[in-house]
């Protein structure tokens, strides 16, 4: 599958496929041609229900929450025109 079938089953960015591919953890792209660039649709999706099974069993390391004591504005909300 090319570029845009992928974003539509796998919504990150570029860079974030990119970065992967580069560590191991996404499916590595090959070239048809010398400017066509694609992935194997059957490994994207083994790929995906192997995050599917890592996420329900909890292996997915998140994101840590920010500290929001750490800002250092507050964002004021829109007073309500009358």
């Amino acid at each position: 599958m090319r570029r845009p079938e992928l974003r539509q089953i796998v919504p990150l960015a570029d860079t974030t496929i990119y970065e992967m591919e580069q560590r191991g953890e996404f499916p590595r792209r090959f070239y048809l041609t010398s400017r066509c660039v694609v992935w194997d649709l059957t490994e994207v999706e083994a790929w995906i229900e192997q995050r599917r099974v890592a996420s329900d069993a909890a292996r997915i390391k998140l994101a840590p929450a920010p500290d929001v004591r750490l800002r250092k504005t507050r964002p004021v909300k829109p007073q309500a025109l009358d």
